[in-house]
């Protein structure tokens, strides 16, 4: 166990690293069971917005509430972050969507090592984006995988797993909220397991590992060629970053909502079949036709297709 004494009733001694919303529910929680969060890393304050101001992310704003000391490096690889995290004396690190790979000097600190919280159902989707994959890929179930850390891409033994159905027209977004609770929980379940000795050590099956790359603009621009079910969850799957986009009547928009129609159409793909008041009618590669109910255009707000084609004709 670390030299530093518990505070309190507290249960382990925790380092936290993490950055956004669906790491600081994480902190939170264990805020909530009584954990002493000896220190929070997160990624250095970026610009937001136009007056490109400094911005706190989640996982800052959640610590600063609780008082806890905060550090921002902008590398874990230069010795000095190892040197912060042995003065702080964590008996466990908790990595949950930080932003950086955890280097094997700081891996090797805590004595009940690192663990990592992951969106997804390891081995299946190691690497970034794993929700919004699940989503592109049709997936039904996802789900959240608590493991041991190791120097590879979340490749470290398995600790616990909780799987997740995903809705029909569920969107990253949507899902990303619910998994942020599941995620907290599995952690505090994880947590408890270590602290009374009775964690397990699963070993990943390597032959079934599926590693996915980060998401660009360039993955934006709908492919009509594809099939009803591959847009409709291209669509959902990159919602609401970086968005779905098409060219109607001239301009670029993003999509953000479509259902499926049960119709089909003899037209070539990506023609507009209808339009009107359940939305734009549009012919996919497999000659079924979807239905573009929620959209935006450059610069203006989200709004139903059947509001936007009052102003404009298609």
């Amino acid at each position: 166990m670390s030299g530093k004494k518990r505070t309190g009733n507290s249960l382990m001694r925790i380092l936290f690293m993490g950055t956004p919303e669906f790491a600081a529910e994480s902190l939170r929680r264990i805020y909530a069971d009584r954990h002493e969060v000896c220190g929070v890393f997160t990624q250095p304050d970026k610009p937001r917005d136009r007056g490109m101001k400094l911005g706190q992310n989640p996982v800052k704003e959640t610590a600063l509430l609780h008082g806890t000391p905060i550090y921002q490096p902008m590398t874990l690889r230069d010795g000095t972050a190892a040197e912060e995290i042995r003065s702080l004396e964590p008996e466990i690190i908790v990595v949950v969507a930080y932003g950086k790979i955890i280097p094997k000097e700081i891996l090797q600190i805590p004595p009940k090592e690192c663990i990592n919280v992951h969106a997804s159902l390891l081995p299946k989707y190691r690497g970034s984006a794993p929700i919004q994959w699940s989503i592109l890929n049709g997936d039904k179930v996802t789900g959240i995988t608590t493991i041991y850390l190791d120097e590879k891409m979340d490749s470290g033994d398995i600790i616990l797993k909780r799987k997740v159905q995903i809705g029909e027209y569920e969107t990253s977004g949507e899902l990303f909220e619910r998994l942020k609770y599941v995620g907290a929980e599995v952690l505090s379940e994880t947590l408890r397991a270590i602290e009374d000795g009775t964690a397990v050590r699963t070993r990943q099956n390597e032959a079934e590992a599926v590693y996915v790359r980060m998401l660009t603009k360039d993955d934006s621009p709908i492919d009509w060629s594809l099939s009803s079910e591959q847009i409709i969850n291209k669509i959902r799957g990159l919602k609401p970053w970086p968005m779905a986009t098409a060219v109607f009547g001239g301009k670029l928009l993003k999509m953000h909502a479509a259902v499926k129609t049960g119709r089909t159409s003899d037209r070539p793909a990506g023609n507009i079949v209808s339009t009107g008041r359940e939305g734009i009618e549009v012919v996919c590669g497999d000659g079924k036709t979807i239905l573009i109910t929620e959209l935006q255009e450059a610069g203006k707000k989200q709004m139903r297709a059947s509001d936007y084609l009052l102003g404009h004709k298609l």
